[in-house]
């Protein structure tokens, strides 16, 4: 009801879960229930932070993030993501914290593997990775397959092997002179009934610095991650009606709110779903809702069913979901846009792994600012590039002096959405910069493609 985006669908992403579980051991500091109640006061009051956000009109930073940076950030999640599942689908409990750590155990995860609980995570993941092919290939002349995503071939194959392998009760066996031990651990664990998972906000540390480092993360990654989905289905939408990112971000502000208040995960406009949300056809808000409403029936109806899903088979969803994220295409596509994007990129990356993702996204776009001064942008131009509009007749004439960049954009965004009416073309001049970056140039063009009947003349970019 207060969303702008009608074609996104809300959910958590493999980003904030990371932040997340971060948040839960750090507050918990050992005691798990304590760090997930601390978590949710976190998240009531990132909640809060992002409402303030769309109020002010802030969300326009998520938008003007550099790709390259936003890129590096979301591989360096799916690295994590791998390093802390890929020991689930092998059934091992390791020793490390930090994904570096953790994937330095990898091997030896592997050489002290629990047969039965890899076998299940082994085809899991042979299946997701799979399964695209085979409907793109051999499979892709049968309607009915083009319709069953990888996710539930799993779920179908991993629920017999539950069984067969009797993941319900706790019991050992052995193989090739080995023992290993299986039971009720192995398996997903859900609450009794949905009254009794609600459970309250613990704010007795708010204050400490770790809470206030997860506010800050939660709601710059939550806002940042969300708003470029946002972006990304507006290009999608074969109506090309573009979103208001600020009602967007106050939509999911309040969910976040709620949700945390009683329990729940934060989410964000999460862009897989949102694009098999347009492949299926949808053309208004109403998908978003029945959406909450299947996963909330789910979960009252057949909370036995959900309670025999190996963590294995869940590990294998989260590893190929880091996989892609961080697949070798990401390093090629940036690497053929310039050395410099692959730069921020391997920087962002980088530093999240060693440090937090908060530290790497800061780091990627300081870097950004370094090579801006180093190619002959001086501060001043960076911070405050000159920007002249006038009318003449049909064609809004924007004239930007100084430099054009990424934060340049924060300035064009609000000029744009409010074009007069009856504007037909919009000149953006840049005969007197001294630099243009990707950013600017990938960023104006996507805005310009929200545009109904208005041309977008770049010129002076040959100076």
């Amino acid at each position: 009801l207060l969303g702008s985006a009608r074609l996104t669908i809300k959910g958590p992403a493999a980003g904030l879960i990371v932040i997340v579980l971060g948040a839960v051991q750090e507050l918990g500091a050992g005691d798990a229930v304590a760090g997930y109640r601390r978590a949710l006061a976190v998240g009531v009051v990132a909640a809060g932070v992002q409402i303030v956000f769309a109020i002010s009109g802030a969300a326009a930073i998520g938008a003007v993030m550099p790709p390259s940076v936003v890129h590096g950030m979301l591989a360096a999640i799916g690295v994590i993501i791998v390093s802390k599942q890929v020991h689930i689908m092998m059934g091992v409990l390791p020793h490390g914290k930090s994904p570096l750590d953790l994937l330095s155990e990898i091997p030896e995860s592997l050489m002290h593997n629990n047969p039965e609980i890899l076998l299940i995570g082994g085809v899991a993941l042979v299946i997701l990775l799979a399964w695209p092919k085979l409907v793109a290939g051999p499979l892709r002349n049968i309607a009915l397959l083009q319709k069953i995503p990888g996710a539930m071939l799993v779920l179908a194959a991993a629920l017999p092997l539950s069984f067969y392998f009797h993941l319900e009760t706790q019991h050992g066996y052995s193989l090739a002179g080995h023992h290993f031990e299986v039971g009720p651990k192995s398996l997903l664990s859900l609450p009794d009934s949905l009254l009794s998972a609600v459970v309250f906000p613990d704010f007795s540390v708010i204050t400490s610095l770790v809470s206030i480092k997860y506010i800050v993360m939660y709601a710059l990654v939550g806002t940042i991650e969300s708003v470029l989905s946002v972006l990304a289905v507006d290009a999608l939408d074969p109506e090309r009606k573009p979103s208001n990112l600020d009602r967007d971000v106050l939509s999911v502000g309040v969910g976040n709110l709620i949700a945390s208040a009683i329990g729940g995960l934060p989410m964000i406009s999460e862009i897989v779903r949102s694009k098999a949300n347009i492949d299926a056809g949808a053309t208004s808000g109403k998908a978003n809702f029945f959406h909450a409403l299947f996963l909330v029936v789910f979960i009252a109806a057949v909370p036995g069913v959900l309670q025999h899903l190996p963590l294995a088979a869940l590990a294998a969803m989260l590893v190929f979901t880091g996989l892609r994220l961080a697949a070798p295409a990401e390093f090629k596509h940036v690497k053929a846009i310039g050395n410099d994007q692959l730069a921020l990129f391997m920087t962002t990356l980088v530093v999240t792994l060693v440090e937090d993702l908060l530290v790497g996204v800061a780091a990627g776009v300081a870097l950004k600012l370094v090579l801006h001064v180093v190619r002959g942008a001086s501060i001043r131009d960076v911070f405050g590039a000159k920007i002249v509009s006038t009318m003449g007749g049909d064609v809004m004439h924007v004239r930007v002096q100084g430099a054009a960049t990424f934060l340049t954009l924060l300035r064009l965004r609000p000029l744009f959405a409010r074009l007069p009416a009856g504007t037909a073309r919009v000149e953006v001049d840049l005969s007197d910069v001294r630099l243009v970056d990707h950013t600017f140039q990938a960023r104006l063009l996507a805005m310009a493609d929200e545009w109904a009947a208005c041309e977008l003349v770049l010129v002076g970019l040959d100076t």
